[in-house]
Protein backbone atom coordinates (compact mmCIF):
# COMPACT_ATOMS: atom_id res chain seq x y z
CA UNK A 1 0.00 0.00 0.00
CA UNK A 2 3.10 2.33 0.85
CA UNK A 3 4.59 1.83 -2.72
CA UNK A 4 1.45 2.47 -4.22
CA UNK A 5 0.70 5.94 -2.02
CA UNK A 6 4.62 6.87 -2.96
CA UNK A 7 3.81 6.61 -6.72
CA UNK A 8 0.53 8.35 -6.93
CA UNK A 9 2.63 11.39 -5.24
CA UNK A 10 5.34 10.99 -7.44
CA UNK A 11 3.17 10.92 -10.26
CA UNK A 12 0.61 14.03 -9.19
CA UNK A 13 4.48 16.04 -8.43
CA UNK A 14 5.40 15.19 -12.04
CA UNK A 15 1.74 16.34 -13.75
CA UNK A 16 2.69 19.76 -11.99
CA UNK A 17 6.27 19.27 -12.85
CA UNK A 18 4.64 19.14 -16.40
CA UNK A 19 2.02 22.10 -15.98
CA UNK A 20 4.79 24.36 -15.20
CA UNK A 21 8.29 23.62 -15.81
CA UNK A 22 8.63 25.13 -19.59
CA UNK A 23 10.61 22.29 -21.54
CA UNK A 24 9.09 19.43 -19.94
CA UNK A 25 6.26 17.67 -21.91
CA UNK A 26 4.10 14.60 -21.56
CA UNK A 27 1.86 13.84 -24.25
CA UNK A 28 -0.23 10.85 -23.67
CA UNK A 29 -2.96 9.85 -21.65
CA UNK A 30 -2.40 11.09 -18.12
CA UNK A 31 -2.25 7.26 -16.52
CA UNK A 32 0.78 6.85 -18.71
CA UNK A 33 2.30 9.86 -15.61
CA UNK A 34 2.08 6.59 -13.10
CA UNK A 35 4.33 4.38 -15.55
CA UNK A 36 6.56 7.65 -15.91
CA UNK A 37 6.57 8.04 -11.75
CA UNK A 38 7.49 4.43 -11.52
CA UNK A 39 10.58 4.76 -14.12
CA UNK A 40 11.70 7.76 -12.47
CA UNK A 41 11.47 5.81 -9.11
CA UNK A 42 13.64 2.53 -10.04
CA UNK A 43 16.03 5.23 -11.69
CA UNK A 44 16.48 6.74 -8.53
CA UNK A 45 16.69 3.95 -6.57
CA UNK A 46 19.54 2.10 -8.63
CA UNK A 47 21.40 4.58 -10.37
CA UNK A 48 21.23 7.88 -8.48
CA UNK A 49 22.99 6.18 -5.16
CA UNK A 50 25.45 4.82 -7.14
CA UNK A 51 26.18 8.82 -9.01
CA UNK A 52 25.83 9.67 -5.60
CA UNK A 53 28.54 8.02 -4.43
CA UNK A 54 31.06 8.75 -7.14
CA UNK A 55 30.68 12.55 -7.20
CA UNK A 56 30.81 12.77 -2.99
CA UNK A 57 33.23 15.05 -2.94
CA UNK A 58 32.00 16.92 -5.30
CA UNK A 59 28.59 17.61 -2.79
CA UNK A 60 30.72 18.36 -0.16
CA UNK A 61 32.50 20.74 -1.85
CA UNK A 62 28.92 22.50 -2.52
CA UNK A 63 27.17 21.87 0.69
CA UNK A 64 25.04 19.56 -0.84
CA UNK A 65 24.10 22.11 -4.35
CA UNK A 66 25.16 19.48 -6.41
CA UNK A 67 22.46 17.07 -5.87
CA UNK A 68 20.30 19.60 -7.96
CA UNK A 69 22.65 18.75 -10.77
CA UNK A 70 21.98 15.17 -10.04
CA UNK A 71 18.11 15.58 -9.90
CA UNK A 72 18.46 17.23 -13.12
CA UNK A 73 20.55 14.28 -14.34
CA UNK A 74 17.68 11.58 -13.57
CA UNK A 75 15.22 13.72 -14.84
CA UNK A 76 17.04 13.52 -18.17
CA UNK A 77 17.81 9.78 -17.60
CA UNK A 78 14.14 9.21 -17.21
CA UNK A 79 12.99 11.49 -20.10
CA UNK A 80 15.49 9.22 -22.29
CA UNK A 81 14.01 5.90 -20.90
CA UNK A 82 10.08 6.78 -21.07
CA UNK A 83 10.94 7.76 -24.97
CA UNK A 84 12.33 4.27 -25.53
CA UNK A 85 9.21 2.88 -23.97
CA UNK A 86 6.77 5.21 -25.81
CA UNK A 87 5.52 6.94 -22.56
CA UNK A 88 5.81 10.09 -24.02
CA UNK A 89 7.70 11.85 -21.22
CA UNK A 90 10.03 14.44 -22.66
CA UNK A 91 12.36 16.96 -21.49
CA UNK A 92 14.06 19.52 -23.57
CA UNK A 93 17.66 19.87 -21.64
CA UNK A 94 19.44 20.77 -18.76
CA UNK A 95 17.98 23.50 -17.69
CA UNK A 96 14.27 22.23 -17.74
CA UNK A 97 15.52 19.31 -16.27
CA UNK A 98 17.27 21.56 -13.44
CA UNK A 99 13.95 23.91 -12.71
CA UNK A 100 11.82 20.47 -13.29
CA UNK A 101 13.84 18.52 -10.79
CA UNK A 102 13.24 21.46 -8.10
CA UNK A 103 9.71 22.01 -8.44
CA UNK A 104 9.65 17.82 -8.39
CA UNK A 105 11.11 17.77 -4.95
CA UNK A 106 9.23 20.76 -3.31
CA UNK A 107 5.72 19.61 -4.93
CA UNK A 108 6.72 16.03 -3.34
CA UNK A 109 7.59 17.33 -0.23
CA UNK A 110 4.73 19.47 0.03
CA UNK A 111 2.63 16.26 -0.72
CA UNK A 112 4.44 14.26 1.53
CA UNK A 113 3.46 16.09 4.57
CA UNK A 114 -0.46 15.55 4.08
CA UNK A 115 -0.11 11.81 3.12
CA UNK A 116 0.50 9.71 6.22
CA UNK A 117 1.93 5.94 5.63
CA UNK A 118 0.36 3.16 6.98
CA UNK A 119 2.26 2.06 9.86
CA UNK A 120 3.22 -1.37 9.92
CA UNK A 121 1.54 -4.18 12.56
CA UNK A 122 3.07 -5.37 15.93
CA UNK A 123 4.04 -8.53 16.17
CA UNK A 124 1.67 -10.83 18.46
Amino acid sequence: MAFLIRLTVSAAALWVVVAIVPGITHDGPWYHLFFVALVFGIVNAFVRPILALLTCPIILLTLGLFLLVLNALMLMLTSSISRSLGIGFHVDGFISAFIGGIVFAIVSAILNLFVKEPEPAEPL
